[in-house]
């Protein structure tokens, strides 16, 4: 099957360009393509994982991927899909973040003898010429036309400036710039830069006479609208030390229903008539199915071994097979008991709520349980003799809890 085919059929592709010459390329020849990832934070986070995924099976299929770090469009910030300006980053903090994601892709692409690269765009952006820029770059793009682009149409009541609106001239300059130094012919990215990769395809056009083509991916959210990656707690990144295996295993494991055959699809390499198979589950055999997505997430992020910890640390909770004492606990020293430590405090700690406020309501509602006690009153101490054989268990309902270890 073609890789476009298998993109399709796994609902990596919302829109095209050029349909039909894009898949007789594909077809036909090796083609070079890019994603490009905002090196805005030390980590990747899930939501990173579908542009990640759809590289992963160009790859497979012969294609060469370019990861581009926005070491010099994050100097800007991209205006799609914000309602306010960006922050501004330091080189420094650039180049620091840009740094811990090759190891993470590695685990997904293979950079050995340059069948994917890893370039920061700040090798060309931090040296431009802005006269030069203009005049070659900047002829070429229509204020009148810009200004019908869904990125910049969302922020004209609020306020566009002028550094975010030459955004899209940078990273049509990043696809010319690519296509002359290494034959890149595609753009792939996320739905809301539809604008932006068609602005480059045509710069292509215009400048070099020649065809370039774009990709976009659907906008994920769960069945219940929120975000794709996002938690009470935050984003689950893929580095450990932000988000742990554990942590990671158990944001999948918690698939609503309704998502679990989409996300096996997108986010597991899976056969087709397996996940086919897997999908069909109903009631509490869709457990099951839930159980492989998350083991599955897992070995790729994390790898084996640490997917099999989680996997049965999880069975020691929820199953009640295996030892409670392998499960991960977060350290709590005995000095801040000492200061006066309450279950709002805890919560929060363990990460399963985003404020006290938060916490607090959840305390209040019956949420909140200390080992198999329940706790109502957000005012409750925590006391050493919470702890059995040092540790205490925390729980959310019935599927969210944490481990806390004295020390």
């Amino acid at each position: 099957m073609s890789v476009i085919k298998i993109l399709e059929e796994r609902g990596f592709v919302k829109q095209t360009t050029h349909q039909e010459p894009l898949y007789e390329l594909l077809e036909k020849e090796q083609v070079t393509f890019y994603v490009g990832f905002d090196p805005t934070a030390d980590s990747l986070h899930v939501g990173h994982m579908l542009p990640v995924m759809a590289m992963a099976h160009m790859q497979r299929a012969g294609h060469r991927p370019i990861a581009i770090i926005g070491g010099g469009t994050a100097m800007i910030g991209d205006p799609s899909g914000r309602t306010d300006l960006r922050k501004m980053l330091t080189k420094e903090t650039i180049d620091q973040n840009a740094s811990c994601f090759k190891k993470q892709l590695s685990r997904f692409l293979d950079f050995e003898n340059g069948r994917a690269l890893m370039i920061n765009n700040g090798e060309w952006l931090l040296k431009l010429n802005y006269i030069d820029f203009l005049r070659e770059i900047g002829s070429q793009f229509s204020v009148n036309r810009m200004l019908t682009a869904e990125c910049f149409k969302a922020r004209m009541e609020k306020g566009l400036s002028f550094i975010e609106f030459n955004y899209m001239l940078l990273q049509s300059y990043d696809f010319l710039t690519l296509f002359r130094k290494y034959g890149c012919k595609l753009q792939m990215g996320g739905d809301d830069q539809w604008s932006n990769i068609l602005a480059g395809a045509d710069l292509i056009r215009r400048l070099e006479g020649q065809e370039a083509y774009g990709i976009t991916f659907p906008l994920l959210t769960t069945a219940s609208g929120k975000k794709m990656g996002k938690t009470e707690a935050g984003a689950v990144w893929l580095d450990p030390g932000k988000t742990s295996p554990y942590e990671f295993y158990q944001y999948w494991r918690n698939t609503e229903d309704q998502d679990v055959e989409k996300f096996l699809r997108l986010y597991t390499f899976l056969p087709m008539d397996e996940i086919r198979r897997l999908g069909a589950l109903k009631d509490q055999e869709i457990n099951e199915a839930k159980k492989v997505l998350a083991y599955e997430v897992t070995k790729l992020v994390h790898g084996e071994e640490e997917a099999r910890k989680a996997e049965a640390a999880a069975a020691a909770f929820f199953g009640g097979a295996g030892n409670r004492d392998d499960l991960p606990a977060i350290e709590l020293p005995q000095t801040e008991l000492a200061k006066g430590l309450t279950i709002v405090d805890l919560v929060v700690t363990a990460g399963l709520a985003a404020s006290k406020s938060e916490a607090r309501r959840l305390v209040i509602q019956g949420g909140i349980s200390l080992g198999e006690e329940r706790v109502t009153d957000f005012n409750r101490a925590i006391k050493a003799s919470d702890f059995q054989d040092g540790k205490l268990l925390l729980k959310k309902g019935k599927k969210q809890f944490q481990m806390f270890k004295l020390t």
